[in-house]
């Protein structure tokens, strides 16, 4: 796991000093300019031309099971679709700054049989088990969804890209996301649980019923990362992990975006602690157990919209930020060479 480049990093903080502005004038931006510097190993850091979306797509027994989203299980096949068609909310907001938008069946509940092959090629089953009843995954499928996810970053970087951003789509993600925040950090199910695609306060006491008692089965096997992906998690939120600490492995930046990816990188970090340094947060989530995520991080988020939809749609607006705190140090003029 290669570490940041620390004396880059202080490189770009002289740098960035002693630029045509009061010091500290341009906050954030220059936080992140440094950051990027470390990331890449020089002053100024590289352009970040070749953004890739990877969408991950499955779904939950608990969408079937407990009605914990206001939207049926079905809708995940027919988003896989739509991502194909380029209307999704990710793909419309990918084209405005440059990105590519790739999606993948890892557990979508059908066969998609009329989607192109390569959409289909890791998948690794259909759907997953009801998490307050059965482990999500037979044994054997977090690892082998996390190898997934490690293979898709490594295909995405070999084909030359510079940011990866997670995305996710699947009916029951926020349940599973707060299962896994609530048992990696021991945080109360209640805190952690919020409204999701839209449910009523009905709906979100089925949310909190469920994880209860799918916290209570597993008990502690919680305390190991691939036992809890099993018991706790899904296919998907395997892959998303493996896609995380293969990207710090191969030294390119994430950007994390919603609850979904927050939770994955907890659990990615518990397999691999050295690659969170390589992940930023994209922007603030309106559900409750991704500000629990990010805090555990210690990540702030670069933007704050009030977005839910989740896909890697909050992430991908945070792209022109970072290209604007690389443009700062690339082309802002130096005080020293004032007359």
């Amino acid at each position: 796991m290669p570490a940041l480049d620390e004396s880059a990093r202080q490189l770009a903080r002289e740098r960035i000093d002693g630029l045509v502005k009061p010091l500290g004038a341009l906050g954030r931006l220059e936080d992140l300019a440094a950051w990027l510097c470390a990331a890449h190993g020089t002053v100024p850091p590289r352009p970040l031309d070749d953004v890739r979306v990877v969408v991950f797509a499955g779904d939950h027994g608990v969408s079937a099971s407990a009605a914990v989203s206001a939207y049926p299980r079905e809708i995940t096949a027919a988003m896989v679709r739509v991502f194909l068609s380029g209307t999704s909310g990710v793909s419309v907001l990918a084209r405005q700054v440059g990105a590519h938008v790739r999606v993948l069946d890892i557990a979508v509940d059908g066969d998609l049989d009329d989607v192109p092959a390569e959409v289909r090629a890791f998948k690794v089953r259909r759907g997953s088990e009801p998490i307050d009843t059965a482990d999500a995954l037979a044994p054997g499928e977090a690892a082998r969804g996390f190898a997934v996810g490690r293979a898709v970053a490594d295909e995405e970087i070999d084909a030359g890209a510079d940011l990866l951003i997670p995305g996710d789509m699947g009916i029951g993600n926020t349940t599973i996301a707060s299962a896994l925040v609530a048992a990696t950090l021991g945080v109360p199910v209640p805190d952690v649980v919020g409204t999701g695609t839209g449910v009523d306060d009905d709906g979100r006491a089925r949310k909190i019923a469920v994880i209860e008692a799918a916290l209570a089965r597993a008990g502690e096997r919680v305390r190991d990362p691939f036992e809890l992906l099993t018991a706790l998690g899904s296919a998907c939120a395997a892959a998303t992990a493996g896609f995380l600490v293969q990207a710090a492995v191969r030294g390119v930046p994430v950007l994390l975006d919603g609850v979904f990816s927050g939770a994955a990188a907890l659990v990615a970090r518990e397999i691999a602690p050295e690659a969170a340094q390589w992940w930023l947060a994209g922007h603030r989530s309106t559900e409750p157990s991704q500000a629990f995520a990010l805090k555990a991080l210690g990540l702030e988020p670069i933007l704050d919209l009030g977005l839910r939809l989740g896909e890697g749609s909050g992430a991908v607006q945070a792209v022109p930020v970072l290209r604007g705190a690389r443009a700062v140090l690339a082309e802002m003029g130096r005080l020293a060479d004032l007359a």
